[in-house]
């Protein structure tokens, strides 16, 4: 950090050195922001986060109240976590055992939203634009445009980049598909859906 800060930290948080934070980012109160993270440009980060060492926060990312981000959780860009979600970072915790060498990875790709107490079983791989459900206990990994609910989380459709749904799981999706909100077309073909191009 130099010291012509581009950042907003809150007078109540932490921000240990060394660490790297975007033009435009702002840090609420009461968070703490842990040695050698990484944290993009025009992010807003809530009261009460916690960013452990080494975590990797894109662009423009949102993290809500009472979240914490643990060691090998990667945030791509445009991520929303909602209000006290839950990752974690070791498959089998025990106090009395130490294993900061079995972190497993989370990768939480681009434009996905994470609901309010969602939980993220770690080593699970979040696709692109996927929203997850308020409450769904997410323990698979997910696929672009995939909608998960319930606990265990269970792939119930598909949505839009602008969040709202395109499809179902449970029916036969057609090749093609509009949202009927914003007009964006997508192709399907065996459970995989992309966008098309402009």
């Amino acid at each position: 950090m130099t010291d012509d800060v581009t950042y907003f930290v809150h007078e109540s948080s932490y921000v240990d050195q060394p660490c790297e934070i975007g033009a435009g980012t702002k840090i609420w109160h009461f968070s703490h922001v842990m040695a050698n993270s990484k944290i993009g440009q025009n992010c807003n980060i809530g009261q009460n986060v916690v960013i452990s060492p080494r975590c990797q926060i894109g662009d423009s990312v949102k993290i809500q109240n009472n979240v914490s981000v643990y060691t090998g959780v990667v945030l791509e860009d445009d991520v929303f976590c909602g209000p006290s979600m839950v990752f974690t970072n070791v498959i089998n915790p025990r106090s009395h055992i130490e294993r900061k060498d079995e972190y497993r990875e989370t990768r939480v790709k681009t434009g996905a939203t994470i609901g309010a107490n969602a939980t993220i079983i770690c080593g699970n791989t979040l696709g692109r634009y996927c929203f997850i459900g308020a409450g769904a206990v997410v323990t698979s990994d997910v696929p672009d445009f995939g909608l998960v609910v319930g606990n265990p989380g269970r792939l119930r459709g598909y949505v839009c980049r602008c969040g709202d749904k395109i499809g179902s799981s449970e029916d036969e999706l057609p090749a093609n598909l509009e949202c009927e909100s914003c007009g964006k077309t997508y192709t399907s073909s065996t459970g995989v859906i992309e966008e098309k191009s402009e």
